[in-house]
């Protein structure tokens, strides 16, 4: 059939119909304007003036603008188009006097008319089905290249590749690469729409070679298109492995095998389509259904997937490159960590607990749905975020002198050692002047009283080494640092007042105004220079993680590691940063960061406090208004401290 004439009853010419039916075209009477339609081919309506008032203008518009042309008859005296009808929707008017041959040369102007405007329409048709396509492609490139985890985006491809074919099946398969051996081929992903139930069986890795038909494409680079998997041509390398289809009740039928190419051109991957459906929800279960359903895969589908297959490779080879990046970091993270505790091996351990406890903590706020935070929620990338700042917020440490980090004292070793050698000195020198008196007594009075001079002067001897040995012991409880302040130093005031000669006979004290002031410090091992030294190590953290390039997921890294010894009242450093101007995040670390430097295990400087005295001590900061009352709960009833090691 070449074209179709359209009529009314009224419209009896048979030698019209008979010539038009030597040219290919089928007449056909219409008995209601429900019949009006163009079915594919270049359609005219003859419309006489008995049938005009059969159709209305709405009618005869969608007949035009569907592809169809209107042949118009004169009424007796009409010589143009009537206004009863719209000259727009007229491709030829024909007066009411006509012969044959003037109707004839007006339906094949019609159909010229409406074989133009066919191609016109399927033109447009097919311009609309192309973009289309395009916004499709151009929709899963894009969800292609935003996911970074490589098991979501092996799901995603197989998805997008079964909806926009229409297939039943299809499975996923990614090319390894062992160290020194031949390339391989590993089944990652399969679905099946009609049997959601088949459990996923992993497969072992199989080598790209041309025994299978995944392995061909593999190995080829070439697409394969099968009509049906079970008739393979007898000539080919590959074969199809029927026992799924033998174990689950299914059959295979038309397949579609495409390599996934990076842009090197490198097969990275294969996708494998099966069956494809003419109603893409069907579901396939008895041997007719495969029979009525299953369809050959288009070449037009070829190329479609073909393109997403692509933008997969490169979607496929950018998640991996990012997750060896993020292996890359992760190292120098933990690195960096590493170099910290190496110089000083006693805080070992102390940013990974930091960091567990920080994103428990952060997970909890994130469960909770009512109080304070019950709005807050941290994504996943955000919980990366924290981690990194909490393994790296005591980096700065490496700006910060080793003997100022390891101070366990409040004298430095050497400094201790002196005053030992000292003390040692004054008990020799005491010794000696003992032993001299006694010697210069007998020499000049001989026997006479020696007794009772001697006796007088070793009770003397033995209050001065008395005197001594508390002297020392004092220095060495006094260079024990406490948690807490405490202890009074007057006696060791007393002791800078006191002189002895050395072998230079110069007056020299027992204690240095130096060493007083070490002595002297009321609260841990470290005077006020020295406590300002430990506490530059934020600022150095702070500087040096600006040097990093972060991601826009890790850009706050810095800011967040900055304040973890900034106190919501302001009493906190380095910038008396108060309340909420610290971060969330930071508030959560502070909290963790206090929790494990008392709970850690015994140190030269500190002991260890367990976990309950540390409780204790978090709630009175918290109730001096020094930490987040809302998180320091979150923190005790969700039990985080229990998680430090995470």
């Amino acid at each position: 059939m070449k074209y179709q004439l359209l009529h009314s009853t009224t419209f009896q010419t048979d030698t019209i119909a008979q010539a038009l039916a030597t040219e290919g075209v089928a007449v056909s009477t219409l008995d209601s304007a429900r019949e009006l339609a163009v079915t594919g081919v270049p359609t005219a309506l003859i419309l006489d003036p008995r049938s005009r008032s059969g159709y209305t203008t709405e009618q005869l518009s969608t007949f035009v603008t569907g592809g169809g042309a209107v042949v118009a008859i004169g009424a007796p005296g009409e010589q143009d188009v009537p206004d009863s009808l719209s000259s727009s929707l007229v491709s030829v008017f024909v007066p009411h006097d006509h012969g044959p041959r003037q109707l004839l040369v007006a339906l094949r102007t019609a159909y010229r008319e409406a074989a133009a405007r066919g191609e016109t329409r399927r033109a447009r048709q097919e311009t609309a089905f192309r973009t289309r396509e395009i916004k499709e492609l151009t929709r899963i490139g894009m969800a292609l290249a935003t996911e970074r985890d490589l098991n979501t985006l092996l799901e995603l491809i197989l998805v997008q590749a079964l909806q926009i074919t229409q297939s039943d099946a299809g499975s996923l398969y990614l090319v390894e690469k062992p160290e020194g051996e031949p390339r391989r081929l590993r089944f990652k992903l399969t679905q099946n729409a009609s049997r959601p139930d088949i459990p996923f069986v992993g497969i072992p890795p199989a080598p790209v070679d041309t025994a299978s038909i995944s392995g061909y494409a593999a190995a080829t680079g070439e697409p394969l298109v099968i009509d049906d998997v079970y008739f393979l041509p007898p000539d080919v390398d590959y074969t199809f492995n029927r026992s799924f289809d033998e174990r689950y009740g299914y059959r295979s039928k038309s397949m579609l095998t495409l390599p996934m190419k990076d842009h090197r051109e490198e097969v990275i991957g294969v996708l494998q389509l099966i069956n494809r459906k003419r109603d893409a929800n069907a579901k396939l279960e008895a041997p007719e259904d495969f029979d009525a359903q299953v369809i050959p895969y288009t070449h037009r589908l070829v190329e479609l997937v073909s393109a997403m297959a692509g933008q997969a490779a490169v979607a496929i080879e950018n998640s991996i490159l990012y997750a060896d990046i993020e292996r890359l970091f992760e190292g120098f993270v933990r690195a960096s960590v590493f170099a910290i505790e190496q110089r000083d091996p006693t805080t070992f351990g102390h940013s990974g607990r930091v960091a567990s406890m920080t994103v428990a903590l952060a997970k909890t706020v994130d469960r909770c749905d009512d109080g304070t935070y019950g709005a807050i929620g941290f994504s996943r990338q955000e919980i990366r975020e924290i981690r990194y700042a909490g393994l790296l917020h005591d980096f700065g440490k490496v700006g910060v002198r080793e003997q100022v980090l390891v101070k366990a004292k409040k004298l430095y070793p050497p400094d201790l050692a002196l005053i030992r050698q000292r003390f040692a000195f004054i008990r020799r020198s005491a010794e000696s002047d003992f032993h001299r008196a006694r010697a210069e007594f007998l020499e000049k009075n001989g026997r006479a009283g020696y007794d009772e001079y001697v006796g007088a002067l070793q009770a003397e001897h033995e209050r001065q080494l008395e005197e001594l040995d508390q002297f020392m012991h004092l220095v060495l409880d006094s260079n024990e640092p406490t948690l807490l302040p405490e202890g009074s130093f007057e006696s060791l005031i007393r002791y800078a007042d006191r002189f002895y000669l050395d072998l230079e006979g110069r007056q020299l004290p027992y204690l240095t105004d130096d060493e007083v002031r070490f002595l002297s410090i009321r609260k841990g091992s470290l005077d006020e220079a020295e406590r300002l030294e430990i506490e530059s190590h934020v600022t150095h953290t702070y500087k040096f993680l600006l040097q990093i390039p972060w991601t826009k997921e890790l850009q706050s890294v810095p800011t967040i590691a900055y304040g973890h010894h900034e106190k919501m009242d302001g009493t906190g450093y380095p910038r008396q940063v108060r309340g909420k101007h610290i971060p969330i995040q930071t508030r959560m670390m502070t909290i963790a960061d206090i929790f494990d430097a008392l709970t850690a295990a015994d140190r030269p400087y500190k002991r260890a406090v367990p976990a309950p005295r540390a409780l204790d001590i978090l709630s009175d900061e918290t109730g001096a208004g020094q930490l987040d009352k809302e998180l320091f709960r979150l923190f005790v009833e969700g039990k985080v401290y229990e998680r430090s090691s995470d």
